[in-house]
C-alpha cells in the first residue's frame, strides 16, 4: 500500500541539525492527509511511498519548528514556582493571547526562575530522515480524531 490521504502511517524518523548532530530519534504513527501531524514538507515528501521506502528533508526553520518568539520568555519568582520542578521540567502556563501554553524551566537563577515557550528547536534549520515502517489504511475512528490511534500513535 502507498502512503495517500487517510492512510495511517509508522515511521523510524531521524533529526538532525545542519552539522550533522542528533538532536531527536523515534517511531512515530501519523495520519497522512493534511491533518497537521507532520510537518508539511515531509508529508508532502511520503507521498506515495510504501513501507521500506526512506525518505530525507531539509527544513529550514520556517518550515519546522519556526523562528524564536522572545515574547514567550518569561522570569518569574521563585516563590511563584512549583515545588518539585527543576530545570529541565515544564510548566503549563498561558502566553500574551491568553492561550494555553508549556513553558520549559531553562534555569533557576537566586530568586527568579526563567522559563522558555518556544518549541526547543525553534529557531534552527534542520535535517529529517525517515524510514516508511507500516503503511495502512486509516479506521473511521481515526480520521475523525484527526490521529492514529495504538502504538506510536495516540492513546486515548
Amino acid at each position: 500500500m502507498n502512503i495517500a490521504k487517510d492512510t495511517a502511517v509508522t515511521l523510524d524518523y531521524l533529526i538532525k541539525d545542519t552539522q550533522g548532530k542528533v538532536l531527536d530519534k523515534g517511531m512515530v504513527a501519523y495520519l497522512h492527509g493534511g491533518y497537521d501531524n507532520l510537518f508539511a514538507k515531509v508529508e508532502a515528501a511520503l507521498e506515495g511511498q510504501a513501507k521500506g521506502d526512506t525518505v530525507q528533508v531539509d527544513l529550514p526553520e520556517a518550515d519546522a519548528f519556526g523562528a524564536r518568539d522572545e515574547s514567550l520568555t518569561r522570569v518569574i519568582p521563585k516563590a511563584e514556582f512549583p515545588p518539585g520542578v527543576k530545570v529541565g521540567g515544564q510548566l503549563r502556563g498561558v502566553n500574551d493571547q491568553g492561550q494555553p501554553q508549556i513553558y520549559h524551566v531553562m534555569k533557576i537563577k537566586g530568586p527568579e526562575v526563567h522559563l522558555d515557550g518556544n518549541h526547543p528547536l525553534a529557531g534552527q534549520d534542520l535535517k529529517f530522515s525517515a524510514k516508511v515502517i507500516d503503511v495502512r489504511a486509516a479506521t473511521a475512528e481515526e480520521i475523525t480524531h484527526r490521529h492514529v490511534h495504538g502504538a506510536h500513535g495516540h492513546h486515548h
